[in-house]
């Protein structure tokens, strides 16, 4: 009676791990890291104002992955000849989720590039922003290069490829 005991036990023990481990539901997949939801090349217009003058023109934002909280972009070049800014590299944009809306925002990033001359050259990108809702993004900054005597007020808007 004893065998029979532990025997009925062990099978129901069998019974209820088997039962617990197949309880899973789909809905338990793996969270995805807020960066890798939003990596990848954003295409759309890019609108600069400087001193009230606005230009716009079509351009390609990639974001890169820097850790699972963080993206990192390039703003890309702007001009021509020896009036070209070289596109500047932002680095550590830190991001929240809230729902379906994913945002970014750094308050100052400062680097370093090699002008059209061969310089380099400093820079600034501050009050920065990024929205991420579905595959669109909205972008805006402010970009402020070398010794020039004024800021750049930048506004892109584009949808992932």
């Amino acid at each position: 009676m004893k065998f029979k005991s532990l025997m009925t036990m062990a099978l129901a023990m069998a019974a209820f791990a088997v039962s617990m481990s197949s309880c899973g539901s789909d809905d338990d997949e793996p969270e995805v890291a807020v960066a890798d939801q939003v990596v990848g090349s954003y295409t759309g217009t890019e609108v600069l104002t400087v001193m009230g003058e606005a230009d716009e023109s079509t351009e390609s934002f990639e974001f890169t992955k820097a850790s699972d909280v963080s993206v990192d972009v390039t703003l890309p070049k702007y001009g021509e000849g020896m009036m070209t800014v070289p596109a500047l590299p932002v680095r550590g944009i830190l991001l929240t989720q809230s729902g379906n809306t994913i945002t970014g925002k750094l308050a100052k990033y400062e680097g370093t590039v090699k002008s059209a001359d061969g310089s380099d050259k400093a820079y600034t990108v501050s009050d920065l922003t990024v929205i991420f809702s579905d595959k669109t993004v909205v972008v805006t900054f402010t970009q402020k290069y070398g010794n020039m005597p004024f800021a750049f007020e930048g506004q892109f808007t584009g949808v992932r490829k």
